[in-house]
């Protein structure tokens, strides 16, 4: 018997026991001659083996199919893993069992291969190993084996797929769906939607809002099914996240309206010539079929759900035009109409796109550091606490802390600040913002799910679906309107050519008119377009508006009560004054440096970088100790130094007398005094204090002139620093001394004027405040959670420029509310009006519709332009 070796180079590895030998994974094997080993699938491993073949017994813990004969055993268990460990979730591993067994067919099956072997002294092992390039493993090995010696053979079948596991559509913790409905133009096409899969089986709940485009449903059924349920009205779903390849493109579905177009002028202008009347007509039938399609089928389902909309009152009014013989006003109908309805979607479209444009903002890879070599990497695929590096003009793709490098960062995307900020070591970076000098290494804190833009999309889109009492008030109005017109225009029909006023004709021409200006489609978008409008605008800014309830009552807003520390001051103490009553400043800066620069109180630190600052020089201290509440010391060439209050001195003997003045007027000013000496002197005053932004001024006065009324301050601190801050910041009054109770207190007595008022904090220590008022507005929400939670609108950055624009934005959006809102009312009236006298025709009836509508949605969009 010859021998032959072969080299095994697979990812697998197999351990021999019982009397054969078989040896695998880069190990050398004999074989017999009769036994040639034959490669049958994807797998790179080949596995000949020295042993007299008669059956086969395969096992696989993952693997469904097993294959089980019992006699003389030779067991191996085989390993499967993929190379790559991060991305394995689980290993297989098989015994392969030989013993004898009459000869049959040998067939060879794999996850890749499967192939009939002729009657043949045969051997082959086939491995089928973790594709390193899959991203998602749920089960790695797959083996199959099969054996022939003369009259044996044996078939064994592997369990493994090729197949990838079905995606399932995303889920929200309780259940419900999300989906992007394309196609509506008026709120009562949601409505439809609505009634119609209510009656769906499997479907247990679903809510459309059309200002978002969005459908949440919980359901049973397929996610194919729910959209086919939907296109029957009309409309395409497609499951939010997920690209769908059947999205109609807008070429394809204005294909119908330029059809229509081309027969309706073909009609008219044939009618000017020598053209049949009866090709005339024709053409007239073909354009009202062809453009009139689509709101005849969400007609039929409108009807069936029992409601009423645009589609129900067109198709009628197109109908009844054919069935009375004016085939031009029928066809005109349908295609003004069909126009109209392009012309809407396309501008609500723009309004709903200007938030999904803030989801392109952070990258979808970054790279991550491993070792001393850059990976690129899916965002989705990176834990918190892997280290990304982020190049130079790059944007950075998930929160995380500088661990190392300096550069400057626009962070407009998140805070609309126009200034890019400096960032080093220990400071925080968002995904989205823009790394625009030096490289940097970033340590990721929240995944991308949990980043601050994530949350403010999640945020500003459930803001979109919430009815402001304004749009409330519409839809209920719009609800008892629509069926009570639709009624009307029926009696219209009915009554007077039964009692002898006319002729048929004439009155169902008017009736259907009337059908027409019934719509109160231009009324129902008024709101929704503007909130949705004005809150994407803000957004973009910096400004997380949430909701158009926080909308309008930020428009009506008559007192603003501010807390002062860190809101109307930096909330970090600064030095304000030096005062040196023996030696130099820079000598008292200098011992007060050396004894506060051991210190972490926020007092000390001031102090230590206003020396800092100056270049003021450290002395050699020893013997450093704080003196609780009182401040701290140490020993400077055998010479103790105290840095502290009035009492500290007191107690050392020295007499802080003569300084009294002195140090009682900054304290008046809100200044915290620091005496710097010696048991024997005093060498000066150092005065600490809270300043105010450099924006606070500013702020004040353009809210006053944004049409607020009242400025208020309220803060813990004492009266004396209370006063001065008011005085600084212009504000009009303060409350002082007050516990977080307290300051709610003092918001319920500004309410009991009957004034809508805002309370503005940060989100935190001011919760309580902050709910009582009627609107809570926080500060730097964007390295905030809390913040972004707890109010009605959130400042993104840390400062008060942006809440002058918010008011102005949320009065000029209240404004085009009431504009459209009258608007609608007045040309329904006006239609209504010139109906009976018989002034106004079926096709400017339909314009004055569909034109009303698209005023009032162009009218909206203004808001996002407002600067």
């Amino acid at each position: 018997m010859s021998n032959k070796k072969e080299k095994q180079g697979s990812c697998c590895q197999t351990s021999s026991g019982g009397d054969a030998v078989i040896t695998i994974a880069k190990e050398e094997r004999e074989i017999p001659s009769s036994l040639e080993p034959k490669k049958t699938s994807c797998c790179s491993s080949k596995e000949p083996v020295l042993i007299p073949i008669v059956e086969v017994k395969q096992e696989a813990s993952c693997c469904s199919s097993k294959t089980q004969h019992t006699e003389q055993k030779l067991d191996s268990s085989d390993s499967c893993c993929d190379p790559i460990p991060s991305k394995t979730s689980s290993c297989c591993s098989s015994s392969t069992t030989v013993t004898v067994q009459k000869e049959k067919d040998a067939t060879d099956s794999s996850c890749c291969s499967s192939k009939k072997n002729e009657k043949k002294q045969e051997l082959v092992f086939s491995d089928s190993c973790c594709s390193p390039d899959s991203p998602q493993v749920s089960s790695c090995c797959s083996s199959s084996t099969t054996l022939v010696q003369g009259e044996a053979a044996a078939k064994v079948s592997s369990c493994c797929s090729s197949e990838k596991p079905a995606e399932q559509p995303p889920v929200t913790g309780d259940g419900v769906q999300t989906y992007l409905i394309e196609g509506m133009d008026c709120g009562a096409c949601a409505v439809t939607i609505e009634k119609h899969l209510q009656h769906v089986p499997g479907v247990e709940e679903v809510r459309v809002n059309f200002s978002t485009g969005k459908m949440q449903i919980r359901h049973t059924r397929d996610v194919e099914d729910i959209a086919k349920e939907v296109s029957k009205a009309g409309f395409h779903a497609t499951l939010a996240g997920r690209r769908s390849k059947d999205v109609p493109s807008r070429k394809s579905m204005e294909t119908p309206l330029l059809l229509s177009g081309i027969l309706l002028a073909f009609g008219f202008f044939g009618s000017f010539t020598d053209t049949p009347p009866l090709l005339i007509t024709l053409c007239y039938g073909a354009s009202i079929v062809i453009g009139g399609y689509k709101p005849a089928k969400s007609a039929f389902y409108a009807i069936r759900s029992k409601s009423l909309d645009m589609n129900v009152l067109m198709t009628t009014a197109a109908v009844g035009a054919a069935l009375i013989g004016e085939w031009l006003e029928g066809a005109t109908v349908v295609w003004l109409f069909a126009l109209g309805a392009a012309l809407q979607n396309r501008s609500i479209e723009r309004t709903r796109e200007s938030i999904r444009g803030l989801m392109d903002l952070a990258p979808s890879e970054a790279w991550v550091k491993v070792g001393t070599e850059l990976v690129k990497t899916s965002v989705d695929d990176i834990t918190v606490g892997t280290v990304i590096v982020v190049k130079p003009g790059e944007k950075i793709p998930l929160d995380g802390t500088i661990v190392a490098g300096y550069s400057t960062v626009n962070q407009a995307p998140i805070t609309g600040e126009s200034i890019p900020a400096d960032k080093q070591t220990g400071d925080a970076v968002y995904a989205g913002t823009i790394n625009e000098e030096g490289s940097l290494e970033i340590h990721v804190t929240k995944l991308v799910k949990d980043t601050t833009i994530a949350r403010i999309i999640y945020l500003v889109e459930e803001a979109q679906e919430k009815k402001a009492p304004t749009q409330a008030f519409v839809d209920r109005f719009a609800r008892i309107y629509t069926p009570i017109v639709f009624a009307l225009a029926w009696a219209v029909i009915m009554i007077p050519p039964l009692a002898g006023m006319g002729e048929w004709m004439e009155w169902v021409y008017k009736g259907l008119e009337l059908l027409v200006v019934a719509c109160p489609c231009a009324l129902v978008i008024s709101t929704p377009v503007a909130i949705v409008s004005a809150i994407g605008n803000a957004t973009k800014k910096g400004v997380l508006i949430k909701g158009g309830t926080a909308l309008e009552v930020a428009g009506a807003l008559r007192v603003i009560a501010f807390d002062k520390t860190g809101t109307l001051t930096e909330g970090k103490p600064k030095v304000v004054q030096v005062t040196a009553l023996e030696g130099s400043e820079g000598e008292l800066l200098s011992f007060a440096r050396t004894i506060e620069e051991y210190s972490n109180h926020p007092i000390a630190k001031a102090i230590a970088a206003y020396s800092q600052e100056r270049n003021i020089p450290l002395q050699e201290g020893t013997d450093f100790r704080a003196i609780v509440g009182k401040g701290a010391q140490v020993t400077i060439q055998g010479e103790v130094y105290y840095a502290g209050n009035a009492a500290l001195f007191e107690e050392q003997g020295v007499s802080t007398e003569t300084w009294q003045e002195m140090m009682q007027s900054m304290q008046r000013l809100g200044q915290t005094v620091v005496i710097v000496g010696t048991k024997q002197t005093i060498l000066g005053i150092i005065a600490v204090a809270d300043s105010i932004r450099f924006t606070t001024l500013e702020t004040v006065q353009e809210l006053k002139r944004a049409g607020i009324q009242e400025t208020v301050m309220l803060t813990g601190d004492n009266e004396g620093t209370a006063q001065h801050i008011a005085q600084q910041a212009k504000i009009d009054r303060y409350f002082a001394h007050l516990l977080p109770e307290d300051k709610v207190r003092a918001v319920e007595q500004l309410q009991a004027g009957g004034k809508t008022v805002a309370m503005i904090g940060d989100g935190i220590n001011d919760a309580p405040a902050l709910a009582t008022a009627n609107l809570g507005i926080a500060m730097g929400g964007a390295g905030t959670d809390t913040a972004m939670e707890t109010a009605d609108i959130v400042l993104m950055a840390d400062n008060l420029e942006k809440l002058p624009y918010t008011m102005r934005l949320s009065r000029k959006a209240l404004s085009i509310i009431k504009q459209n809102i009258w608007f609608s009312l007045i040309i329904k009236l006006i239609a209504l009006v010139l109906i009976f006298p018989g002034w106004l025709t079926l096709w400017i009836a339909v314009l004055s519709d569909t034109g009303a509508a698209l005023l009032v949605i162009l009218n909206s969009m203004r808001l996002l332009r407002n600067k």
